[in-house]
């Protein structure tokens, strides 16, 4: 049924073409593979070049029951781009997709933190150990530079620019930018590293990564959420928190304190500014206190 051939092809355009990061291959893969093995699950013997609207409609309606309408519509969103590759590739016609609607999800508003929750969580932080110093500064990076947990493992020491006062990050689709890095944040960057990586044995191919575990090799993104999820537990903080959670907060507090949307979009990397627009949402109070500065009518 060659399945297994078109979804290689298509992770290959997706990493070639798009420029897409090994994280986000794997999981538009992973939508293709969901429906892989419903067809395998019913015994229907069809190829991708033969799949109908009907057979694609039947396993949206099973993964209505299994999940809810925002999974839904993301499993939707990876099944119209594997099949839109197909006609990319003039390997089909049509798109058996074209007729398949996906659910209406409202935007979700992400969860943030305020500045005194994260000052418990980095002050939660065991100094005594090795890796304190580590996760510290690695929270003040991810804080400090509003950093996606993927950027922030693979950041390395010749990245960082400190007379200038800038990092470099390489985001989604290995896009670069430059984000604004303060002294503040410098400061525990260079004491993690002169009092402990120095110390540490580092792995060859690891030289010039700046974070590292114990092993002396990159920090995986899990053990990052990990670390974060322990902290939050320790201060017994009733939120449920990721490393995302730190960008959201850089953001918001960024807006909250009279900071450019425009200007928040750059070092967050947003492609579009519609995705950063998201953070206006979380306090409306922001918007009234622009009114009340800027309207000629304020009075």
């Amino acid at each position: 049924m060659q399945w297994n051939t078109y979804l290689k092809g298509y992770q290959n355009y997706l990493r070639l073409e798009r420029g897409l990061s090994a994280n986000t291959i794997a999981n538009y893969s992973f939508d293709i593979e969901r429906l892989i093995a419903f067809l395998n699950q019913h015994t229907i013997l069809v190829s991708p070049l033969q799949i109908s609207p009907q057979i694609i409609q039947d396993f949206v309606y099973q993964c209505s029951k299994e999940v809810n309408a925002r999974s839904q519509a993301r499993i939707i969103s990876g099944l119209k781009s594997f099949f839109s590759y197909l006609l990319f590739e003039d390997l089909r016609k049509d798109s058996p997709m074209e007729l398949i609607e996906a659910p209406k999800v409202g935007r979700k508003l992400p969860d943030t933190l305020n500045v005194d929750e994260i000052d418990q969580l980095i002050a939660a932080i065991d100094l005594s150990k090795p890796e304190g110093e580590r996760n510290r500064a690695m929270l003040e990076v991810l804080y400090g530079c509003g950093l996606r947990v993927s950027e922030l493992v693979e950041l390395k020491i010749s990245d960082i620019f400190s007379d200038e006062g800038f990092i470099k990050v390489t985001g989604k689709g290995n896009k670069q930018r430059f984000v604004p890095i303060a002294s503040y944040t410098l400061k525990y960057i260079n004491l993690y590293r002169t009092t402990i990586r120095a110390h540490q044995d580092i792995q060859k191919g690891f030289e010039d990564t700046l974070f590292l575990n114990r092993r002396g090799k990159a920090l995986t993104r899990a053990m990052v959420f990990t670390i974060i999820k322990d902290l939050a537990v320790k201060i017994n903080l009733q939120k449920s928190i990721s490393p995302h959670t730190f960008r959201h907060s850089f953001a918001t507090h960024l807006l909250e304190n009279g900071a450019d949307l425009r200007a928040i979009q750059m070092m967050l990397g947003h492609e579009s500014i519609t995705t950063t627009e998201v953070y206006v949402h979380l306090d409306r109070r922001h918007l009234t206190q622009i009114v009340h500065q800027f309207h000629p009518r304020k009075q």
